[in-house]
């Protein structure tokens, strides 16, 4: 059980002390167990969890031996990376993370951590979001990377075939795992460097915020199956087809899957029926601006939470690295 569930009757008093309250001994025994757990500030549904010091550099001496290259080839690496994590927050971490993917009213974290700032820290990066995203789940294969992770680059032009990189634009509320043949339980973000950057942050919106989801949710179009393809970058040459609320949670909750780029619709109700969605998702006032600072990881339950990012300002030295790991849960 996790320490964040600890009940305060069972602590022991010592005559003359001061007893704790409930809400700081849960504050205690996490900081006790390597991390802080609090509601987000900027929207009580995501949960911010920060690793201490002491934890991130348990981790770092509990897997120094894993080189990138190991982890890459040897899949069953990544979980030894995920459990040393674990172990350097007492076994607590795993089941507090899987808690809240699994809760509908949470469903999304941002991770950080205290400790000095590395200035070459890419290999941790990739290794502590290895370690994350193996405790809730297995990431899927990236065919645009060629890994089971993708990093890619935003700078201030851009001439690819999608949003993704382009910095003077939003991105627009959307799921991940849209046009693949693959389930998509999970997206996880990660800011791996930035340079002159202002703006650009995430966009996030649960879907029981979103207004007018039952206008769209009780549409005859809703559970109509629709055309979903890629451009060239994707990697990924086929078609899939499915709705738009492609299925209920356990209590009968829709799940979504959306993106208006690689919609393609075949008649003119699909095509104004997501065009409808897509305006209402952009004016939804309950969307979140999240900043994700470098070294974090923005977590998100891919089939209740959309997310985007905003527009960044001009500057020529802009760049952002990004690193993305999307896959299915596991019985962690």
């Amino acid at each position: 059980m996790s320490t964040l569930l600890l009940d305060h009757h069972q602590l022991k008093v010592v005559p003359g002390e001061r007893v704790m309250s409930a809400q700081e001994s849960v504050a205690k025994a996490s900081i006790d167990n390597g991390f802080r757990q609090s509601n987000h500030p900027h929207n009580p549904r995501l949960q911010h969890i920060s690793l201490s010091e002491e934890a991130l550099t348990t981790f770092e001496q509990l897997t120094s031996a894993w080189d990138l290259q190991a982890i890459e080839y040897k899949p069953f690496l990544r979980f030894a990376v995920a459990n040393a994590l674990d172990e350097a927050c007492h076994g607590e971490l795993s089941p507090l993370l899987n808690a809240i993917m699994q809760n509908r009213e949470q469903g999304a974290f941002l991770l950080d951590y205290n400790g000095v700032e590395q200035d070459e820290a890419t290999d941790f990066y990739v290794k502590l979001s290895t370690a994350v995203s193996h405790l809730i789940g297995v990431p899927n294969f990236d065919s645009m990377y060629g890994k089971y992770y993708a990093r890619f680059t935003v700078r201030n032009k851009d001439d690819s075939d999608s949003y993704l990189r382009q910095a003077h634009r939003r991105m627009e509320l959307h799921n991940d795992g849209t046009y693949v043949n693959e389930r998509t339980d999970f997206v996880l973000m990660m800011k791996m460097k930035e340079e002159n950057m202002e703006g650009g942050d995430s966009l996030i919106l649960h879907v029981d915020d979103w207004q007018d989801l039952n206008k769209f949710y009780n549409h005859p179009l809703a559970k109509q199956d629709i055309q979903w393809g890629s451009p060239p970058s994707k990697q990924v040459d086929y078609k899939v087809h499915h709705p738009v609320f492609f299925e209920e949670d356990k209590n009968g909750k829709p799940h979504m899957l959306f993106i208006d780029q690689f919609a393609e619709p075949q008649n003119m109700r699909q095509g104004l029926y997501l065009h409808q969605m897509g305006e209402s998702l952009e004016s939804e006032k309950n969307c979140s601006n999240i900043e994700v600072p470098v070294g974090s990881i923005l977590v998100l339950q891919n089939h209740c939470w959309l997310h985007g990012r905003d527009k960044f300002v001009s500057n020529p030295g802009l760049e952002r690295e990004l690193l993305r790991q999307r896959g299915h849960f596991t019985a962690n």
